[in-house]
């Protein structure tokens, strides 16, 4: 992460927004339903694999339920049951340990620690290696995954959280602290479970060569390549692992997919959601996970290949990707009708990718203030979690754990540190001469 400028943002507001969704959380429960509870049971799964099979037919199959959603989206209670999500876990885990980097209150380290041992449960476990899925059965195009198949999409976030908190115990091991806070098997243990993280995306993600250079690789373990995102979560990674774990050969596997990466960027500076010439849709969310992954990729290995990606992505995403008030449309080039006007999602990864890349682009500073002022301004609920859709006609209330609540909650309290760092950073600066000596 790095430092923003902090003129005039509302640091003191973030703040209050962010402990009274911590009040929210423990009151609510850490399970949710889902914006795909429609589709997640057993009526929705079969509509979903027959508008595959047969668009006219499918169709009428799914219309109902897109109806719901978009004028009644409490309903999709009727449809499945609240689930828990490792991708939402890990959000709250990575969102507590910035609140204890902010604070260094030690009942926030302790939150996070505890979404760690519930992803520590929640592993693949017919799998070796430590990984991780979705909670239920998810029909695609080219199939149906089964619940807790690996996604190269969801473990990356896990290792992410698990390495956060295992540098905060490592920074912390010296400190008069340290043995309660951070114990030695505990520290032991997470870089025991970041090993297998890698070794998992490392060997049973699978590589699909497309050029001299690059290769795609699976969704699953299962599947094919060809999907922008996955490629570019697995390229960060190896390349995080491969300086953790001073592993070379983790660098040139994430070297092949961040080739494939840089190769499939359109002219006009976007990436389509895959290569396979249907799924070739630009949205807000996708395009985020793509920039965060090279901004990640760059900050740890200076790669100029990247930095020069990353300007022309930059320049594409403000072009095409905000409406005329500053703040995040779902899509630039959309596959569908869609029943929604914003996407809580959209905001907390735009949040997330201004925060990574605001040192290298001045410009997302303005951007950065105006989705965090959007945020405060309309989607703060009065029970203290957030509106999950700006619909049409209304908002879907509903709230969404893996579909932005952990997202948002996780940004804002990441803005909450950069912010504080660089106030701190300005107050040292400006110290008189004399108080420095």
């Amino acid at each position: 992460m790095h430092l923003v400028n902090t003129a005039n943002q509302p640091t003191d507001r973030v703040s209050r927004v962010v402990t009274d969704f911590t009040v929210w959380l423990d009151a609510y429960g850490e399970t949710s339903w889902d914006h795909q509870s429609f589709f997640a049971g057993l009526v929705g799964r079969r509509a979903k694999s027959l508008y595959y099979r047969n668009r006219l037919l499918g169709t009428a199959a799914v219309a109902p339920m897109i109806f719901v959603e978009a004028f009644l989206p409490s309903a999709r209670r009727l449809f499945h049951h609240p689930l828990r999500f490792p991708i939402a876990d890990s959000h709250y885990a990575m969102g507590f340990a910035f609140l204890y980097q902010s604070t260094l209150n030690p009942d926030y380290l302790e939150k996070a620690v505890h979404f760690l041992n519930v992803l520590r449960e929640s592993r693949c476990i017919q799998f070796k290696e430590y990984c991780w899925g979705y909670p239920f059965d998810w029909v695609t195009r080219n199939g149906v995954i089964k619940r807790q198949t690996p996604l190269i999409t969801t473990t990356p976030y896990v290792y992410e959280a698990f390495l956060q908190v295992y540098e905060i115990f490592e920074h912390a091991s010296d400190g008069p602290l340290s043995s309660v806070l951070c114990p030695l098997d505990r520290r032991d243990e997470y870089r025991q479970i970041l090993e297998s993280i890698a070794r998992h995306a490392a060997v049973d993600i699978k590589d699909f060569k497309t050029s001299e250079a690059a290769s795609s690789c699976s969704y699953t373990p299962f599947n094919g390549g060809g999907v922008i995102n996955a490629a570019a979560y697995r390229a960060f990674l190896l390349t995080s692992a491969s300086q953790v774990f001073s592993n070379d050969d983790y660098w040139r596997t994430a070297e092949r997919n961040l080739n494939f990466v840089l190769e499939n960027q359109n002219p006009d500076g976007s990436w389509p959601y895959a290569v396979d010439g249907v799924r070739d849709f630009v949205d807000h969310f996708h395009t985020c996970f793509v920039l965060k992954a090279l901004a990640k990729i760059h900050a740890l290995t200076g790669h100029q290949r990247c930095l020069e990606a990353l300007s022309r992505g930059v320049e594409y995403y403000l072009g095409n990707l905000f409406d005329s008030d500053g703040l995040p449309r779902p899509f630039a080039k959309a596959p569908r009708l869609t029943v929604y006007k914003r996407e809580l999602y959209d905001c907390a990864e735009c949040i997330n990718l201004c925060l990574l890349l605001c040192d290298r682009f001045p410009q997302l500073e303005t951007t950065l203030e105006t989705v965090v002022k959007g945020i405060l301004k309309d989607w703060i609920k009065p029970d203290g979690s957030f509106r999950s859709r700006r619909l049409h006609l209304s908002w879907d209330n509903v709230p969404m754990h893996r579909w932005g609540q952990s997202q948002m909650f996780r940004s804002l309290a990441c803005y909450l540190l950069e912010t504080r760092k660089a106030e701190k950073l300005k107050s040292k600066t400006e110290e008189p001469e004399a108080l420095k000596v």
